[in-house]
């Protein structure tokens, strides 16, 4: 008998972890003479999907840099009262999907360091492998381990205040002797009384784009709806390694001065990225649906129907019934106002807490052959329950169709994913995987395809499918990859 992965978790939220969490989304905007409180709102706003936990801005206004945050959804953290207090002209914003550090208040971001005369705060997006060899260096005696975001802002902060810097070159370059300190992924929104500080890590792990609005400003954000939404015009993608400046002359560039190949993470184009974001000069929509297409040519199956797994199995579902031309149809609706679930599944049962988010469309799948696309499976939990749920309803058949490799090897670039004695993919080959879900069919997308789809051959992170880590891990992270 195949030991099933969930029942060695009672303690495990049904949802969490079943696909890979949600990176943090940053934006930053700089718009002359005018307020942006509420532009930083929709930016955020925008990029709700990227962090769900807490959300928070930093505004700046003659000098002062003023930050609010808290635990919670933008909608909730901010409201028109809130906005009116936070006059200022610059200002960055922040959603928090917690990959690392205990999900608090003290947590949330933006985050505010002062070193002497100089303050600045940091909104960051991605995850430190040294976070524990800097924290020993910069701080004597440590009642806990700072978060990423601290270190950055106390290097940023220090390295600046030390420099004094005269001009924006030097600024950059005070920037870049801070950033060099650090290892691992950082796309990072930073912002101190004068000027907006955007930068990536040297190996673009995490996104960052570049955008106009009119008359005159600049802004920031981790993907280009977050232009789109406040009717700013995309103008490029941020380099790997590239830290921009945006202060009262205008828009600064300092490029890496040593570029290496990107390693943008590729589960940006399978699972986190909005549909409608740009990446790589692609919309993200038609990389998922040619997902789908690759799919279908995978372990073709006999059925009456495809559904997609919502919101971001429905592309590559499309793609799959295109290619196959197996119907398309919906067998799942998705309650989306649920936001996130903090049940304990020792009160409630998993099936009740999937039933909050999913619930299935009987007069759909009743007697049909599905072919359900979704885009990973990490522990197995939800995909086994929805297995479940299809075939309750009336459902003969449940074939799996995954957009992805089997997802195998935890990231410590950004993403919260388990250890690895947690991904079912890493001790269980698919066969045994099948029978685990309860499924008639499984097949994973192969990576090949993954990248013909994308269009992309080369410049991606895949290390959570193959092992293969760009950056070298401390021991401390090294040991979580044990079988």
């Amino acid at each position: 008998m195949i030991e099933d992965p969930q029942n060695n978790h009672p303690e495990h939220d049904p949802w969490a972890h079943d696909h890979p969490e949600e990176a943090c989304g940053v934006f930053g905007i700089s718009l002359p003479n005018e307020a942006v409180s509420y532009l930083t709102f929709d930016g955020i706003y925008a990029l709700q999907h990227r962090g769900q936990e807490s959300a928070g801005m930093a505004v700046a206004d003659h000098g002062e840099v003023t930050v609010v945050k808290n635990l919670g959804l933008v909608s909730a953290v901010f409201d028109e009262s809130t906005l009116a207090s936070l006059p200022g002209d610059m200002a960055i914003g922040h959603t928090r999907y917690a990959t690392a550090g205990d999900r608090s208040w003290h947590n949330a971001q933006p985050i505010f360091r002062a070193s002497g005369e100089y303050g600045v705060a940091v909104a960051h997006n991605g995850n430190l492998t040294n976070s524990q060899d800097l924290a020993d260096r910069l701080y004597d005696t440590i009642a806990a381990q700072p978060s990423d975001t601290e270190l950055i802002a106390q290097l940023v902060s220090v390295s600046v205040a030390r420099s004094k810097p005269m001009t924006v070159h030097d600024y950059a370059t005070a920037v870049r002797a801070a950033l060099d300190e650090l290892r691992g992924a950082y796309s990072l929104a930073m912002l101190d009384g004068d000027r907006i500080i955007g930068a990536r890590d040297h190996d673009g792990f995490r996104p960052l784009c570049l955008g106009t609005i009119a008359p005159n400003g600049w802004v920031i954000a981790s993907e280009s709806p977050a232009l789109d939404v406040i009717g700013a015009q995309f103008v490029r993608e941020i380099e790997p390694g590239e830290i921009v400046i945006i202060d009262g002359d205008g828009m600064h560039s300092f490029p890496c001065p040593e570029p290496q190949p990107s390693h943008l993470c590729i589960f940006e184009f399978v699972y986190f990225a909005r549909p409608d974001t740009k990446l790589l000069g692609k919309e993200v929509h038609g990389t998922r649906r040619a997902m789908g297409e690759y799919l279908a040519h995978t372990l073709p199956v006999n059925a009456d129907m495809v559904m997609g797994v919502p919101d971001s199995g429905v592309p590559a579902a499309e793609g799959y019934a295109l290619a196959s031309g197996i119907p398309y149809g919906q067998g799942l609706v998705k309650n989306r106002y649920i936001g996130r679930t903090f049940i304990n599944p020792g009160v409630k049962s998993r099936q009740d807490a999937i039933r909050r988010k999913l619930n299935v469309l009987e007069e759909n799948v009743r007697g049909k052959r599905v072919v359900v696309v979704d885009d990973s499976i990490v522990r197995g939990s939800t995909t086994k329950s929805i297995v479940r749920l299809l075939k309750q309803a009336g459902a003969t058949e449940v074939h799996l169709r995954i957009s992805s490799p089997p997802y195998r090897w935890p990231c410590f670039y950004g993403i919260d994913t388990p250890n690895r004695p947690d991904l079912i993919a890493a001790h269980h080959n698919v066969a045994e995987i099948t029978e685990l879900l309860g499924a008639d069919s499984l097949a994973y997308l192969q990576l090949g395809d993954l990248r013909k789809a994308i269009g992309t051959p080369e410049g991606f992170c895949d290390a959570c499918l193959t092992g293969n880590y760009p950056v070298e891990l401390s021991t401390h992270l090294a040991g979580q990859q044990v079988l």
